[in-house]
């Protein structure tokens, strides 16, 4: 399990984590985290966070997770020249040209594929670039806010009006279906979100569907607005696998703490997509032209040919109105986006946030029903530990400090499944044959 937190010096705190999960042999999540490194880098594309859940067999989905994690962040901080929807849109479908190219050159690795969610936090806002069933969502005070769309089968029929999200036919369709990946097609169709504001205290988070299977909107929403990033993050990827943990699990938390990272429109230009860049070569021409005639002029006034002058004059200064004409048009084109026009549709699902007393109690439940659940009867584990943070959480919840209890209740799920893993691992070695 890779493990990484900081506070960096902008007022970000983060955390990313990545499970193999209970049941699977191999991870095929990827995930990365690129922080700007100075203030230049940050005003241009800012703070760079990505999921990617692979898809396909002999090792074809961490090939292809893998390959969308690198080259996504490389090619968006590449294209300078486009602004930041814009680099991200084609550095998304770029990714999904390589990772194409790359499997049609082995059979092993034909139709692999990855889901992809990438959020960019900048001066003007939070940037997401999205395909699959990966999501990213926002936590604001008692909102938990889904930032993208699922590109999955359920998602689809839902919005072509076929039944009700809660509908006994909606749970019958399989949930892991997904319409929309990157590399199994030449062509790929990627959603831009944003840019959303940002807010002191906005939480972060891009996962991948191991995570949604096993823990609900209402419960990563109050874990998110209760803990600290990495507390949040440990807690998320465990409780999944004490659930169960069927697949791989990818978690990055990303938490505003101060304002420098918080959206503030006067100090920062907004983003402007469409805009029709000056191409120097077409500048160089004018001002060639420009040149030839205004000499032109010159020279011909001075051999005393003033009508000729004066037609060369005329020339020249029409050239410069020209070329005004067309740089000032080129300037005016373009979509400005901001907190009146942003792109995309979202947010597309909303939950609040539980009372923290009472997701508490609910937690101190959970904790007490982990103690029960198959993984941890199977093994024999020293419950001292877990048995304190268990009562010390009560305590707390009895006592109505329901941020202590939380705090206390998270430790003993962490607890468990580090005891449960160290078991695992020691009934692996012993049955191991020794030659």
């Amino acid at each position: 399990m890779a493990d990484r937190e900081s506070n960096w010096q902008v007022d970000l705190a983060h955390v990313a984590l990545t499970d193999i999960g209970m049941r699977r042999a191999n991870n095929q999540d990827s995930h990365t985290v690129v922080l700007a490194s100075d203030q230049e880098e940050w005003q241009a594309r800012g703070h760079f966070f990505m999921v990617a859940d692979g898809m396909g067999a002999h090792a074809a989905g961490e090939l292809a997770s893998k390959i969308a994690v690198d080259g996504v962040p490389h090619l968006y901080r590449k294209y300078r020249d486009l602004s930041p929807p814009e680099a991200m849109q084609k550095a998304i479908v770029e990714t999904n040209s390589e990772v194409y190219r790359r499997g049609q050159a082995n059979s092993d690795f034909r139709a692999m594929g990855t889901t992809a969610s990438a959020m960019a936090l900048l001066p003007q806002g939070a940037l997401i670039g999205h395909i699959g069933d990966s999501r990213v969502y926002r936590v604001r005070g008692t909102k938990l806010q889904q930032l993208t769309r699922d590109h999955s089968l359920v998602w689809e029929l839902r919005d072509a009006g076929q039944f009700d999200g809660d509908s006994d036919l909606a749970n019958s369709v399989p949930k892991n279906v997904i319409t929309r990946s990157l590399g199994p097609n030449a062509h790929v169709q990627v959603d831009i979100e944003g840019p959303y504001g940002v807010l002191v205290g906005d939480t972060f988070l891009l996962c991948s569907d191991g995570l949604m299977a096993r823990v609900t909107d209402e419960e990563i929403a109050a874990i998110l607005r209760n803990l600290s990033p990495g507390e949040a993050g440990r807690l998320l990827v465990d409780l999944a696998n004490l659930r169960g943990g069927p697949d791989n699990i990818t978690v990055i938390v990303a938490q505003v703490t101060g304002s420098e990272l918080a959206t503030a429109e006067s100090d920062s230009a907004p983003i402007k997509i469409g805009t029709v860049k000056h191409d120097p070569k077409s500048e160089l021409v004018f001002l060639v032209l420009i040149a030839v005639f205004f000499l032109a002029a010159l020279l011909l006034s001075v051999i005393g040919n003033m009508p000729a002058a004066l037609s060369a004059l005329a020339i020249g200064l029409i050239v410069v109105l020209v070329a005004f004409v067309i740089r000032k048009r080129n300037a005016a084109k373009g979509i400005e986006l901001g907190t009146a026009r942003k792109l995309g549709k979202g947010p597309y699902t909303s939950a609040d946030c539980p009372d923290p007393a009472e997701f508490a109690e609910t937690l101190v439940k959970i904790t007490q029903e982990l103690r029960q659940s198959p993984a941890a009867v199977k093994y024999d584990i020293e419950w001292t530990d877990f048995d304190s943070h268990c009562q010390r959480a009560a305590e707390a919840s009895g006592d109505a400090r329901p941020e202590d209890a939380i705090r206390e209740s998270a430790r003993a799920v962490s607890l468990l499944m580090e005891y449960i893993r160290e078991a695992m691992n020691k009934d692996a070695s012993d049955s191991a044959i020794e030659l």
